[in-house]
């Protein structure tokens, strides 16, 4: 009986997408998440007669024909790249990006990862880094004696001195683009990876071309939408059941037969 078999791929699938919903909530807060989505097709078809085959000697053809299929799975967890909400903080060196584009980071392993988080901060040498000490590429120190520091649209990281008229200009904030975003692999630590299916960055100054513009003093807000996620998480649960309730039936029918004198 086949029934059994298609509803526990449909419960399966189901759980993932619930997973995936839960995923999203519980990252309700965090700093420029963005949402995934579960994406399902259907399994192979079992042809007892194929659509198109000849039925007599006279040519006829068969024109819809019998094809039963085996399930479902999961084709892709898809991340939606759609701006978050900008809130504002009043720090300095919290930064929004106002567009398309990923801040870059520097692992320890020596590669770059990419991230929409720009809650940076300052290490012991005064390089803005992460919360989790990553240095910021290209790296920037604020100089000793800075008493305020300000980050303009384009991305200049301009530091008032102690005893100098104007503002010193100490390096230059770059966005990374990729052709294909939703194709960079997720680290954690609101880290991105780039991947073959991303494409290669393309590095540019923000406000050129398509990279978006820096809002200092701001925070991008995940772009989950709560009401949204439960109205999800509802349709999935109802569809767990319904397939656990073939379940059932299967169940019921194979005892039919096994009662059968």
């Amino acid at each position: 009986m086949r029934s059994m078999d298609i509803a526990a791929t449909g419960m399966q699938a189901q759980q993932l997408n619930v997973e995936v919903i839960s995923n999203n909530i519980a990252n309700l807060n965090t700093t420029g998440f963005k949402r995934q989505r579960a994406e399902f097709q259907d399994l192979l078809y079992q042809s007892i007669r194929r659509p198109g085959e000849t039925s007599s000697d006279q040519n006829t053809v068969v024109p819809v024909g019998v094809q039963v299929g085996i399930g479902v799975k999961t084709a892709a967890v898809y991340r939606i790249h759609e701006q978050g909400n900008l809130t504002q903080t009043q720090n300095p060196l919290d930064l929004a990006i106002q567009g398309k584009g990923f801040f870059q980071v520097l692992l320890p392993d020596g590669t770059t990862a990419y991230t929409r988080a720009g809650s940076f901060q300052l290490n012991n040498q005064r390089q803005i880094v992460t919360a989790d000490g990553y240095l910021v590429q290209p790296t920037i120190a604020i100089p000793q004696g800075t008493t305020s520091i300000s980050v303009n649209a384009s991305g200049q990281v301009l530091a008032q001195v102690t005893g100098q008229t104007n503002p010193q200009t100490v390096g230059q904030l770059q966005l990374a683009i990729f052709p294909n975003d939703p194709g960079l692999a997720a680290l954690g630590q609101n880290l991105l990876q780039e991947t073959q299916a991303s494409g290669n960055p393309q590095t540019q100054d923000p406000g050129q071309q398509d990279a978006g513009t820096i809002q200092q003093g701001f925070l991008e807000t995940s772009n989950v939408n709560v009401v949204t996620e439960i109205s999800s998480l509802i349709t999935a649960q109802r569809a767990y059941e319904m397939n656990s309730k073939v379940i059932e039936a299967s169940d019921q029918m194979q005892q039919t037969l096994t009662n059968l004198r």
